[in-house]
């Protein structure tokens, strides 16, 4: 079961609304969105949730059931002092897989194609409209959710220059196991005077698709990957604003233009909105409302494109850089083409 997911269903459910959270998680209480009904497609069709007075009316394409919505308020408060106990990923909690099957809810684990986990109907008074909503969960509470999965697919290739590595040498460096493997590598290629040079991304749908977003997209994010793993900076803005020192694109800062920050916040909101290395990005928005935030004390905040500012400062402040498994994503090992040596470096996102 995908319990964080099944707790938000629950919340929002009984909440009737969602609240939009500025960039440091905070309730904006003026941006307040009433929920019509809410869309759920599962393994046996499509869910639909919405409301009759102090009823919850629940159809799909074979049944409909009508439940007291105290209900899921009562479930939603039980199951999130069962995930604020739980340190495992996955448990059971006979109580609530008894009351989701009451109305057949068997499974709210989306595809892995798309990053909408949940479709929301809202009321939106400033339009007037009704627009539907797609959103992908993200939850603070247990292991954090990741933005950008790790894969060969998001791995950068750099080119070691002005050192010629013996074989001895290379062994040797690739034999450090230490528990910063991957830093303690490139230390040892730097004290032999050597330098990494950014060549390409490993994949090129992956390389494209930062290039459609921002032609500099490439070369910004491995110069933030190099000082990820040379330093002891993790946080994506901490590595936002050293990128913007360095300024290795050489852009004209005199005017205090965020040449950085806007790009890195671009780059984030299309990852979180439906851009994924190995699919060709074409800048349509699957994720079209953008997150449902779970903070540690359950409460669900909402960033979609409406507010598109707090949406990106809230990726840039609460995103980090993480190292994933170096053997399972084959880099961070220096190997040999055309007599030029190469090291691979593993790009991975993970929400605070």
């Amino acid at each position: 079961m995908e319990w964080n997911e099944i707790y938000t269903l629950l919340k929002i459910i009984s909440d009737r609304q969602l609240y939009a959270g500025d960039g440091d998680l905070n309730k904006i209480e003026e941006l307040v969105y009433p929920i019509i009904r809410i869309l759920r497609d599962e393994s046996n069709g499509t869910y639909e949730y919405s409301y009759s007075s102090n009823l919850v009316v629940i159809k799909s394409s074979e049944k409909e059931f009508i439940i007291p919505i105290n209900q899921f308020q009562e479930n939603a408060v039980l199951l999130l002092s069962k995930l604020k106990e739980k340190t495992a990923r996955t448990f059971s909690i006979p109580e609530i897989e008894t009351f989701i099957k009451s109305f057949n809810c068997n499974s709210l684990t989306a595809r892995s194609s798309v990053k909408s986990d949940i479709r929301i109907v809202i009321h939106d008074s400033r339009t007037g409209t009704m627009p539907e909503l797609g959103f992908s969960i993200k939850s603070k509470i247990g292991r954090a959710s990741t933005l950008l999965n790790a894969g060969r697919t998001t791995n950068f290739i750099y080119r070691i220059n002005k050192i010629n590595l013996s074989k001895d040498q290379i062994l040797k460096i690739n034999s450090i196991e230490s528990r910063s493997k991957i830093r303690d590598r490139i230390f040892e290629i730097q004290n032999l005077n050597g330098e990494l040079e950014f060549t390409e991304t490993e994949n090129s749908i992956f390389g494209n698709n930062l290039t459609l977003i921002d032609s500099s997209l490439p070369k910004i994010l491995s110069e933030i990957l190099l000082i990820y793993y040379t330093t002891e900076y993790s946080k994506t803005k901490d590595l936002t604003n050293l990128v913007s020192i360095k300024n290795p694109i050489g852009y004209n800062i005199e005017t205090e233009h965020p040449f950085y920050e806007y790009k890195i916040k671009r780059f984030l909101t299309d990852s979180a909105l439906g851009m994924m290395p190995s699919t060709v990005w074409k800048g349509e928005l699957d994720a079209t409302g953008g997150n449902l935030i779970v903070r540690e004390d359950g409460e669900v905040l909402c960033y979609h494109i409406y507010n598109r500012n707090e949406f990106e400062d809230y990726l840039l402040n609460h995103t980090k850089l993480d190292t994933a498994s170096s053997n399972r994503h084959k880099f961070g090992t220096i190997y040999t083409e055309n007599n030029q040596h190469f090291v691979k470096l593993n790009l991975q996102i993970r929400f605070l």
